[in-house]
């Protein structure tokens, strides 16, 4: 099916698999590099992880008094520490030549994009967007780790923040292409559409809206116990 998609672009140019299918990328190079090789990388180093932050906030100690809910939610910033800051990164810094680039970075980018073809074309929104979640939310994922594992005033501050951030990101990607009528892949593909496109950013929408409810009511108790304390004193 794949190649028949590539057959069907080469009268526009270079043959490649993204959609439209009139897309003109003259630097494409084919992956060297199967989908299952690069699903691995990326989920394993993702669980590699999670597993070490699950084992690290399960220690006695600092750590020790963090519940379920909380090691979980810090394993998830790990995770999106390690995925902003190394592989939206890479895109950020290497965007302009990821279609004929045969590093395993830009190769996950070019399997990426047969579920949003904006990125193989370094579209300016992604473009700004992804630098800014590298700069920003990348690095604030891993201080908010270590905030909570220090137990630090303001971490409930940084989960607020980073999850804000992450949610209006996320928002202005999914809108940004229904606003341009899912021209970017294949609408409906299950892989390609539903898994890349839908479940993988998807989960930067639901994570941190549970996250932000979470800060919310903590930050609240919080605020409230100060100022029961203030008219005691009163």
């Amino acid at each position: 099916m794949e190649l028949l998609i590539m057959a069907a672009s080469s009268a526009s140019g270079v043959p490649h698999p993204y959609w439209p299918r009139d897309l003109l990328i003259p630097t494409y190079v084919a992956n060297d590099r199967s989908m299952s090789e690069i699903l691995v990388f990326l989920f394993s180093v993702s669980g590699l992880f999670l597993l070490v932050t699950w084992l690290i906030t399960g220690r006695r100690g600092a750590a020790g008094r963090l519940g379920t809910w909380r090691r979980l939610a810090l394993c998830w910033f790990a995770v999106c520490g390690f995925i902003h800051c190394a592989i939206e990164g890479w895109f950020s810094l290497y965007y302009d030549i990821i279609p004929g680039d045969q590093s395993l970075l830009s190769q996950l980018w070019k399997e990426y994009s047969k579920g949003d073809s904006r990125y193989v074309i370094a579209d300016n929104f992604t473009v700004c967007m992804e630098t800014v979640t590298a700069l920003l939310w990348g690095p604030s994922s891993f201080w908010a780790v270590f905030a909570f594992l220090t137990n630090k005033p303001y971490r409930y501050v940084l989960q607020l923040i980073i999850s804000l951030g992450q949610l209006y990101g996320v928002v202005l990607y999914f809108f940004t292409e229904h606003r341009d009528g899912y021209t970017h892949s294949e609408l409906g593909h299950p892989i390609y559409f539903w898994f890349y496109f839908v479940f993988m950013n998807v989960l930067w929408f639901f994570i941190p809206l549970v996250l932000i409810v979470d800060a919310w009511r903590q930050m609240s108790t919080a605020q409230t116990h100060t100022d029961n304390t203030k008219s005691k004193r009163k």
